[in-house]
């Protein structure tokens, strides 16, 4: 099998994103476009990724790391001028290059494969990716001969009103012979109006001596739309969440309202999980089996048991395990452990702690840096205070133990196992396993001592 090599076009500025992100760190369905690419070229057993970058190029390598190596153009004059850079990198090898636009996130690893296969089975030079375009104006438009073969690409404002009829457009990704793209990339001027090296060139270029050019359509028009501006990064983000959500769905998962559904490209969720509208999961997400989650829930870069139920709530970046159930209104910060069969009610807020199986804290309660037992009950209001304006505390409460409402527990403290906490103390010092601790202020009562106030006024 030849050898496989890429090329990605990320070097321009995207002006008419009116931005100050780089165009193709713009994301979609929450990761940035050339990711995407990235991400797709990488499944097709390539020897080598160059992406092309300029504006903004620490933070597109940023992004990429170590998937892709990278070239500068400083200057963005044209396609085929951003090829060039690569020329160090690739001219010397034998094999196929794909060359890809780093603002094309829709496009797959599988029809990249078919353009590859196309490229091979017509011995071809190059070969173009195109669509059928229901609309064509503004493209470039591929002009076949009558076996099929194809001719030349002309551009909208050349084409005549005959070749203006034309639906097959040229999309801008193309494979070629290695060895052949660089050598007729040195025979590419920029006698144009716009004074650009353009990649189309090397195609002409290569037809006249005598090569064969070929077509492989994409039945998928969606694939090939490059983004540009902030309507087509809204279209690429409905057809993406629509795919995303429609693999899900045919993989078991169940979608109450696809259209108010988000879910990450990266995301993972199991069979007979039910997602309500409004829910978003994003980043590197897995979800088990037989969870419901929503409506109105998000979820980041969190990893779920089976049989959860989560409700108009917040987990990010932690652990949930096994029939946990989270919510109303409940926020899971960071560094969480939610292990099995454990209760977080409404307005309860953990934060870097563990709760170990069986714990409940129903309602109106913050968990911070705190090692909770196992069968743990934190009454309403129980609050663990973890900082004193400098540093923060551990709070650990163990198996059995059973915390009041309103209590707070002033960090660094251990409440033991099996001990009681009274509702409305304030414990400053550890409290023994199987003890009882009570820390509030005995009530006093005078009886009568409001008419003596009124009568005094």
């Amino acid at each position: 099998m030849s050898k496989r090599f890429a090329v990605v076009l990320a070097a321009g500025q995207g002006t008419r994103m009116k931005s100050s992100l780089y165009k193709v760190l713009h994301p979609v369905c929450g990761k940035p476009m050339v990711q995407h690419v990235v991400d797709q070229i990488s499944q097709l057993d390539m020897q080598k990724i160059v992406t092309v970058v300029g504006h903004g190029a620490e933070k597109v390598k940023d992004q990429l790391g170590d998937r892709s190596g990278y070239v500068l153009q400083e200057e963005q004059l044209g396609t085929a001028h951003a090829v060039m850079q690569a020329d160090e990198e690739l001219s010397k090898e034998e094999g196929i290059t794909l060359v890809v636009c780093g603002d094309t996130p829709l496009i797959t690893a599988e029809t990249m494969q078919k353009l590859i296969d196309e490229h091979q089975a017509a011995g071809a030079k190059v070969t173009i990716l195109t669509a059928k375009a229901e609309d064509p104006a503004g493209y470039g438009r591929v002009l076949r001969n009558e076996s099929g073969t194809v001719e030349r690409i002309v551009e909208h404002k050349d084409a005549s009103d005959e070749e203006k009829k034309v639906q097959e457009i040229n999309t801008g990704t193309y494979c070629f012979d290695n060895q052949s793209l660089f050598e007729a990339l040195s025979s590419v001027n920029n006698d144009n109006s716009q004074g650009e090296y353009y990649l189309p060139d090397v195609i002409e270029i290569i037809q006249k001596k005598g090569e064969v050019v070929a077509a492989y359509q994409t039945p998928s028009f969606d694939e090939t739309l490059g983004v540009n501006d902030r309507v087509a990064l809204s279209q690429a983000e409905k057809t993406m969440k629509k795919r995303i959500n429609e693999g899900h769905m045919r993989n078991g998962v169940t979608i109450i309202d696809p259209e108010q559904t988000y879910i990450s490209s990266d995301a993972v969720i199991g069979r007979d999980t039910i997602l309500y509208p409004g829910t978003m999961i994003h980043g590197s997400s897995v979800i088990g089996e037989n969870n419901i989650i929503g409506p109105n829930s998000e979820i980041k870069d969190s990893k779920f048991g089976n049989g959860n139920t989560i409700k108009q709530s917040v987990v990010h970046d932690s652990e949930v395990g096994n029939e946990v159930n989270i919510g109303p209104f409940a926020h899971i910060r960071p560094a969480s452990s939610i292990e099995d069969q454990v209760k977080i009610g409404n307005f309860v807020e953990v934060k870097k702690s563990v709760m170990a199986q069986g714990s409940k804290a129903s309602h109106l309660s913050y968990i911070g840096d705190a090692e909770i037992g196992r069968e743990v009950n934190l009454g309403c209001g129980s609050i663990t205070v973890n900082y004193d304006g400098e540093n923060k505390h551990l709070t650990k409460v163990e198996d059995g133990a059973f915390i009041g409402c309103n209590s707070n527990l002033i960090a660094p403290v251990t409440v033991g196992q099996n001990a009681y906490v009274a509702a409305g103390s304030t414990i400053t010092d550890d409290v023994p396993g199987e003890a009882f601790s009570i820390a509030r202020s005995r009530q006093t009562t005078k009886e009568g001592y409001v008419s003596k106030l009124k009568n005094k006024k």
